[in-house]
């Protein structure tokens, strides 16, 4: 079980699942959704619901010829094309999102028998909403990017919602599943995260995953045919540590082997998982160093930076694991509302977030990601990557949970127009004159200062939104589907 409090006390406008367990403590109305619409230019993957197995990847005619690249990074060298900007690995799930009068209790059997209790009765469907990485897939999807996901969903009612989910916001899906005997045991259903709020909005999450001993698909034993294609035809890789919790390590090496071998790169957030893991089984150690040593870009808070390395200033760590990487070309520290830091072997970028009325943080680092997924494709300088990612987060910030409500393209055009950042001088000063060896470091800033001070360089807002704007005016266009 997983607790987050809100530093906002702004309420979620969701309603509660009336049921003899859980009692409606706010009276809230149904949370309607406008569906959007998909991206013509960047047409999904073929899906097929028909027992959700293994799906094909299907190019289509209408794509930019644009999109087959010749920069040797994003080909086999075989002539494969890298057909899809981002690949996600497995962590697919339903959220089931309630009001509740209070968290799960903290002991193991009372919090399994609660979340049995819960799982008695099918909540209704204006409560389900797509979670995992289908938040970062979605947030992607909506900055112009073809994305796909692989994973296992079941053949039921959640597992439809999943995959119908995906194909309205033009995602593709590779199921990883290849194995019939499993069909009709519990294990193979569509994984689902019930969401807890009580009235302090602080969040409770918890799954079958939480109680079992094994990845909750532990009997997928190898990657298919079809799953070693979707990664070849992928530019990025992201995995992050909550696959943990359904694949077995093995499985996992598995796909970072796979995504080295056909130059695919690999983005890695460890998250909350990643200190329990350096310190599991054997094979999760053996996995979770590999990722760390071996991936392009690592995505961490500051607090998870400190947890894998000991190192408390946030940009000390990130040049620790930089150093210890074998290919590691960006380790990026997420500040929450104080802002971001990117770390390169050179370079350090610090970027202040923006300042917003926050609803429900949920979905917020999912929805960075996605755009520093953007940023790393399309070449976008380090500082404007963060400035980016920072809009996106505090976007989905704005809204109420995550899936179909991450950020959309219009709320991250009007942030990025009004370039109110949540600027600390002290704080930015404090950390970088704790790194006096760094040779260069650039700072976001609303006005830049006649000068610098010794490795400090000021790039102003305006100068990195006016650089920022065509590109993302270009993707709202083609997202536009004509009438």
């Amino acid at each position: 079980m997983h607790i987050q409090t809100l530093k906002s006390p702004n309420s979620c406008n969701k309603s509660s699942l009336q049921s003899p367990f859980v009692r409606e403590i706010l009276d809230f109305s149904p949370h309607h959704r406008k569906k959007p619409n998909p991206n013509p230019h960047f047409p999904p993957f073929s899906l097929s619901c028909k027992n959700c197995k293994t799906i094909a990847i299907a190019v289509s005619k209408n794509r930019p010829n644009s999109y087959k690249v010749s920069d040797p990074r994003l080909d086999d060298g075989r002539g494969v094309s890298k057909v899809a900007d981002v690949a996600t690995l497995g962590n697919l799930c339903v959220d089931v999102v309630l009001n509740v009068p209070s968290l799960p209790p903290a002991s193991f059997e009372e919090r399994k028998a609660y979340m049995e209790r819960l799982a008695a009765s099918r909540p209704d469907k204006k409560y389900w909403e797509a979670g995992g990485n289908c938040n970062l897939a979605i947030a992607a999807a909506r900055l112009g990017l073809h994305c796909v996901a692989l994973g296992h969903v079941g053949d039921e009612i959640y597992g439809r919602f999943l995959l119908d989910v995906l194909h309205e916001e033009g995602i593709g899906m590779v199921g990883m599943n290849e194995d019939t005997e499993a069909a009709s045991s519990a294990s193979y259903e569509t994984l689902l995260c019930w969401v807890l709020v009580d009235p302090l909005q602080r969040h409770g999450f918890c799954s079958r995953a939480d109680f079992c001993k094994e990845p909750a698909f532990s009997w997928m034993c190898k990657l298919s045919a079809k799953v070693h294609m979707a990664i070849k035809q992928s530019k990025i890789l992201f995995c992050n540590g909550y696959v943990f919790d359904e694949l077995s390590p093995g499985l996992i090496i598995s796909a970072l082997e796979c995504a080295i071998d056909v130059g695919t790169a690999i983005f890695f957030d460890p998250g909350p998982r990643g200190k329990t893991l350096l310190h599991g089984t054997p094979e999760q150690q053996k996995a979770v160093k590999s990722f760390l040593r071996m991936s392009d870009v690592l995505l961490l808070t500051a607090d998870e930076a400190e947890s894998l390395t000991g190192i408390a200033n946030p940009i000390t760590a990130g040049e620790e694991l930089i150093t210890k990487g074998l290919r590691t070309k960006w380790v990026i520290i997420k500040m929450g509302s104080k802002g971001s830091i990117l770390i390169t072997t050179s370079r350090i970028c610090c970027a202040p977030a923006f300042k917003v009325d926050v609803v429900d943080t949920v979905g917020c680092g999912d929805s960075f990601t996605a755009a520093v997924v953007f940023g790393f494709l399309h070449g976008v300088p380090h500082v404007n990557t963060l400035t980016l990612a920072n809009a996106v987060g505090a976007a989905t910030a704005t809204g109420c949970g995550a899936g179909r409500n991450v950020a959309n393209l219009d709320k991250v055009l009007e942030l990025l127009r009004a370039s109110n950042l949540n600027e600390d001088e002290q704080l930015w000063n404090k950390l970088l004159d704790q790194n006096p060896d760094t040779p260069e470091i650039v700072l976001l800033s609303k006005t830049v200062i006649n000068g610098s001070r010794d490795r400090l360089a000021r790039v102003s807002i305006q100068k990195v939104v006016s650089e920022l704007l065509p590109k993302l005016e270009t993707v709202r266009e083609r997202r536009i589907v004509p009438s």
